[in-house]
């Protein structure tokens, strides 16, 4: 079974919960949820803000059930409050 690697940036309060340079190594035709699912099994102090965070591959915002079948950068976006 084939491996992608999958980079981690994390914007806004998660941020701080996450090292800065997280890189995983996953399974090919991974869901997005389920990398999520890993990266608080490695930062559980990270949980309420990856449960919140929305997502994103470049400029585009992706769905939890999007399967990753290349190497990519996952963008971890805080939920942002303002008027």
């Amino acid at each position: 079974m084939s491996a992608i690697q999958i980079k981690i940036e994390g914007y806004g309060a998660i941020q701080r919960q996450l090292p800065s340079q997280l890189v995983l190594d996953c399974p090919t035709d991974i869901l997005v949820k389920d990398v999520l699912d890993e990266i608080i099994l490695q930062f559980p102090q990270a949980e309420k803000a990856v449960e919140r965070c929305a997502c994103a591959i470049g400029e585009d915002i992706i769905a939890r059930q999007l399967s990753l079948k290349h190497d990519c950068t996952l963008v971890l976006l805080s939920p942002v409050a303002g008027g």
